[in-house]
């Protein structure tokens, strides 16, 4: 069996005296979708942040496709190949669509022609080729996400962190980022996702990872993790169909 892509050894991240995570331990293997779920404060974008070079972690390992990245900047981290998106969406405004996109290839390689290329490449994938040359400032807030994971995939990544790609959008323009979610992983891509959207996390994912006031809570397949006792009583509220 391969070894998994990722790995979280006892991962804790204090600030001060609050711990933000506390002993978060689970693996990842190639080509699956991990669920991030849990209460807003639950230390999800705080986990991401110290997997991806954001954070160093206060204790505890982070180690991909066999490299401990305790110490790795986030530019360290991206050029070994796990890249992450954002919460909140932040375009370069005044740069095209194209524009940005290129800014992602431009992790990877020193030539324009190249980075045009892959940023064409991507833009198709999520169905924003038409916009092209719109300037990113004026773009809808579901053409934003779409862009936003344009930017990321244009750096080639083997591990992509997906924080609430979801949120904000109505049901068609979620839709639309999970079939583009599933197509990616068709392609062969590792994806960790933080989603609050339940039914679409269910969809989506492999199996699922529930954090709250930054532990642990559970860990299992969908069904499992919908039917858990302890997750229901500290996030779903109720069972998940």
């Amino acid at each position: 069996m391969a070894d998994p892509i990722l790995k979280i050894e006892h991962v804790s991240k204090f600030f001060g005296g609050l711990a933000a995570n506390s002993d978060v331990s689970f693996q990842m293997e190639h080509g699956m979708i991990m669920g991030l779920i849990g209460p807003n404060g639950a230390g999800k974008t705080t986990l991401f942040n110290c997997i991806t070079g954001y954070y160093p972690p206060s204790r505890g390992e982070v180690v991909f496709k066999g490299v401990r990245l305790n110490g790795l900047e986030p530019d360290d981290v991206c050029r070994l190949g796990m890249v992450r998106t954002w919460q909140k969406v932040r375009p370069l405004a005044k740069l095209s669509v194209l524009d940005n996109v290129m800014v992602g290839a431009l992790a990877r390689t020193n030539s324009l022609k190249v980075a045009r290329e892959v940023a064409h490449e991507q833009l198709r994938i999520v169905k924003l080729d038409h916009k092209a040359s719109f300037l990113a400032g004026g773009l809808p807030i579901g053409e934003r996400k779409k862009l936003e994971v344009a930017r990321a995939m244009a750096t080639k990544p083997e591990l992509l962190l997906l924080d609430e790609v979801m949120g904000g959008l109505n049901p068609a323009e979620s839709e639309e980022i999970i079939q583009l979610i599933l197509e990616l992983k068709k392609a062969g891509l590792t994806q960790m996702v933080i989603e609050h959207d339940m039914k679409a996390i269910m969809r989506i994912s492999d199996r699922i990872v529930v954090l709250t006031s930054g532990e642990k809570l559970a860990e299992g397949g969908p069904r499992e993790i919908a039917d858990h006792p302890d997750v229901i009583a500290a996030y779903l509220g109720e069972r998940v169909e």
